[in-house]
């Protein structure tokens, strides 16, 4: 990264060009970089509402912490986060095979941030 470029063998259209890539190359990581600050500010958010859910333990047993719809006997049955522990249903975790063990949606989306 800290290397400069010898771009004086270039002619114009090669220097133009070179530009234009780094251009949209900076473009890119700007955008990328938007959308991890709104990736980050959705987990937190998700964060303090399953903080204050997560206070009524009727809630806490009988519905999923990530989409609230309630657990039934075979329709929607409830799992438990590898990570987090909360209490989610079929469609909000995936099961993790080199875990062992299912994980909710907001914790797959953490580890992709914060690994």
């Amino acid at each position: 990264m800290g290397r400069k470029l010898d771009l004086s063998g270039l002619t114009d259209d090669e220097t133009e060009h070179v530009l234009q890539v780094v251009q949209r190359d900076f473009n890119l990581r700007k955008k990328e970089e938007e959308r991890l600050s709104e990736l980050k500010q959705k987990l937190d958010e998700e964060g303090s509402k399953c903080s204050i859910l997560s206070k009524h333990q009727q809630f806490v047993e009988h519905c999923c912490m990530r989409c609230c719809s309630p657990f039934t006997f075979l329709v929607n049955t409830k799992r438990q986060c590898g990570d987090c522990k909360f209490n989610v249903c079929k469609s909000c975790c995936s099961y993790q095979k080199h875990e062992k063990a299912w994980v909710c949606c907001v914790c797959q989306q953490a580890s992709f941030l914060f690994p």
